[in-house]
């Protein structure tokens, strides 16, 4: 049992690959928004790389630990502490019950996740205990932690003194700078050429009114080809409006003249175009960025994004681990 002292900010149970086959009935994957860094964090404790853990995001947690247990924090630094010490990120740590675990204001990244022994053990709703908290389900009480709530655990030993490797941590941009994989569609031919010149050349500001829904960008205008300009006029007066239609999981979509990056609880449908998509294998870059960040995007084949995605995949895993001297 873990008793949440602080909850920190907006601070959510997820599990990986998230709440799947529901996605024609409004509900989208949820899940963790940089799947690598938690998936790493279960390995670490000895759990399958999507067991239910802790997302934090920019402002982190403060938990009392009633048992025995083996943590690790990977992602974005929060200056982890337990009972005042520095707590180092990426490796797994043995937890006494009386301890606290203290988390931070991010420093570098935006979001931390928090795996524990055995994984969190919260009610399966969908096939995921994962938190879509806009229609309060899954995680703790359909929603973020709050003060004095108990998080359950399932019972598991643990194994403390791992390491995850340099090498297969995900580099957070020391730039403020992000290059964003894309793959074209499914509306690239909505725009014309030199509207995806702009695109792919410009420098796009995150915006603060970015969430778990939607990464809003500001940047230049976009420019259309006549099958948006010229179209019947049920599918709306904008050149962006379209007849509702299905959206994926990672898409750019285009509101107006406002690019909106479709997150992990994005909607499923509308009236807007998609003219790029962010694979799941890229979407870690998003969820570690921060709002005044630019992010840069560069296109790539969907045969490419399948091999970003199966390089993640293959790393997570107990055999990258190094044990600690």
């Amino acid at each position: 049992m873990i008793e949440v002292i602080k909850p920190g900010l907006e601070t959510t149970v997820q599990d990986w690959p998230g709440r799947h086959g529901f996605w024609n009935k409004g509900f989208p994957v949820s899940g963790p928004m940089d799947s690598w860094s938690m998936r790493m964090a279960n390995v670490l404790v000895g759990n399958q790389p999507g067991d239910a853990a802790l997302e934090a995001q920019f402002l982190g947690p403060t938990l009392k630990f009633q048992i025995d247990t083996v943590i690790a924090v990977c992602g974005g630094n929060m200056r982890p502490k337990l009972d005042g010490d520095p707590l180092e990120l990426w490796h797994s740590h043995q937890v006494l019950a009386g301890q606290v675990l203290e988390l931070t204001a991010a420093i570098s990244g935006a979001r931390a996740y928090i795996a524990i022994a055995g994984g969190i053990d919260n009610e399966i709703i969908l096939g995921s205990r994962a938190t879509f908290a806009k229609a309060g389900v899954g995680g703790i009480d359909g929603g973020a932690l709050k003060v004095g709530q108990v998080l359950s655990v399932f019972p598991a030993k643990g194994t403390p003194g791992m390491i995850v490797p340099e090498s297969a941590r995900p580099k957070l941009s020391k730039t403020r700078t992000w290059k964003i994989e894309v793959c074209a569609g499914p509306n690239d031919d909505w725009i014309d050429k030199p509207g995806q010149v702009r695109f792919f050349s410009a420098d796009w500001v995150l915006s603060a009114k970015s969430d778990r829904t939607g990464f809003r960008l500001d940047g230049p205008e976009w420019s259309f080809t006549p099958r948006a300009t010229n179209k019947p006029p049920e599918h709306g007066a904008l050149p962006s409006n379209v007849i509702d239609h299905g959206y994926p999981m990672g898409a750019i979509n285009l509101a107006g003249q406002t690019p909106i990056i479709l997150m992990n609880d994005g909607p499923s449908m509308g009236g807007f175009i998609n003219p790029y998509t962010v694979p799941t294998g890229s979407f870690w870059k998003l969820g570690q960025a921060r709002p005044g960040e630019i992010l840069n995007f560069q296109e790539i084949s969907v045969q490419g994004s399948q091999k970003i995605a199966a390089n993640l995949k293959k790393m997570c895993s107990q055999g990258t681990l190094l044990k600690t001297s």
